[in-house]
């Protein structure tokens, strides 16, 4: 039950979105017990964001919502592909992004929860 949520400051073509969407996919599953097949997007491009005072580059804020419990390795591995898709598709240096992982115990779908 991943849900990923991306904040960035700069536009977010149709193209860029469906490659956003295809190595997030992929790189979903360096989270053991984790794919696409459960995985959520959303994506809010155009953003008004400030990065150490300063919104002259584009940044990115990632939220990463997590079913179950923390795995710091999983979340370490899932930084370095987040940081290199989104500046391979977007072009934002790694050093302007924030990755956040939020684990959690509840977690409903289709009417109850799991």
């Amino acid at each position: 039950m991943p849900f990923i949520n991306s904040k960035v400051t700069t536009k977010i073509s149709t193209e860029q979105e469906q490659k956003l969407k295809t190595e997030l996919g992929k790189a979903i599953e360096l989270i053991p017990g984790k794919s696409e097949q459960w995985l959520m997007l959303n994506f809010e491009p155009e953003q008004r964001m400030y990065f150490q005072g300063d919104n002259s580059e584009d940044i990115a804020f990632i939220d990463v919502s997590i079913y179950g419990g923390e795995d710091r390795e999983a979340f370490s591995k899932m930084t370095e592909a987040i940081c290199r898709i989104y500046h391979e598709v977007l072009g934002i240096s790694p050093d302007h992004i924030y990755v956040k992982y939020s684990p959690c115990t509840n977690w409903g779908w289709n009417g109850s929860n799991f």
